[in-house]
This record gives structure tokens, sequence and C-alpha cells, in this order.
């Protein structure tokens, strides 16, 4: 069942998105995408995911957009023009196909909070049953990230430190 404040959501989310890339204004484009942030944000936390949802709002909304604006201030007025060249014909072929063959996959997933789902019958009750026999870690999701998926936590936190060090490399001063 579909409420009415998912509805109005999801037309912010597209409004959004739709913004930050008609606009000719960068400084707008930057300010649209950080609200389109805010709003994936407060989708995620809808759907349950509320540490998604929190890095969305701090790295997407937050961060991202600071960073954003300090590279737009730190840049030349000419620098800043956008050219923008028109979509060619396979764009606007490719891109529409593309989004009906992903909702048309999306069709086979399970149904949200689906007890019955692959991940609710075969991945969840093995962690919940047995990490603490294996991690020794009272708490079951720190013991998902940091000893099932230590791996995969190590890498994206990698990412993250990499994109902080190039960042500061790119905003730093010169002369």
């Amino acid at each position: 069942m579909i409420f009415s404040y998912e509805i109005i959501l999801l037309l912010l989310l597209l409004i959004t998105a739709a913004g930050a890339i008609m606009v000719k204004d960068l400084m707008s484009s930057v300010l649209l995408l950080g609200s389109y942030s805010f709003f994936l944000a407060l989708v995620w936390a809808w759907t349950g995911a509320v540490d998604v949802a929190f890095v969305e709002a701090v790295v997407g909304a937050g961060l991202a957009t600071v960073l954003f604006l300090l590279t737009l201030f730190r840049t030349a007025p000419k620098d800043t023009r956008l050219r923008r060249p028109l979509p060619s014909l396979i764009t606007l072929i490719v891109f529409p196909l593309v989004g009906v063959l992903l909702l048309y996959a999306a069709s086979d997933l399970p149904g949200y909070g689906d007890p019955n789902s692959p991940a609710s019958v075969h991945v969840s009750p093995t962690y919940l049953e047995q990490s603490y026999q294996d991690s020794h870690t009272l708490n079951v999701v720190t013991s998902v990230l940091m000893d099932y998926r230590s791996l995969d936590t190590m890498v994206e936190t990698v990412v993250i430190f990499a994109s902080g060090i190039a960042c500061a490399l790119l905003l730093r001063r010169h002369g």
C-alpha cells in the first residue's frame, strides 16, 4: 500500500534529480544535489536502512555539498561555464530502454519485508544463531560488519580515505 508521503517523497526525488541535471547554474545544481541526497536519506530511513540513511545524510547531503561548494568558490568564473552538448539519439533510446529493463528485472525481486526471501531464510538465521559462537561479540550488527564482512568494511574505509585525500589534494592552495 502506497501512502501519500511516499508519493510526495518520490516526486521530490525525481524533481531534484531532474533539476540538478537541467539547471544551467552550477551553484543551483550543487544545492539541488544536496537536496536530492537529503530526500534519498529519508527514503533509506523509511525503508528501514537507518545506517545507509545516516551515511547518505552525512556524506551525500553534508560533506559532498560542502566540498562541491568549496570547489566552486575556489574556481574562476570562466571555468564554471557549462557547455551542454545535445544528447545523441542513441542516448535518448538506450537510457529509457535500460530503465524499462531494470523495472522489469525488479518485478522478480522478493517483496519488501517478505519473510520467505532468500536473505531471511538462508543468511539471517545463521548470523543470528551463530554470531556469538563465531566472533564472541554480543552485538550481532557489529559481528556482521567487523567479523563476517570485515574485508568489505575495510575496503569501504579505504575508498572513503582515498576520496578524502583526493579532495584535499584538489582543494589545496598553490603558491
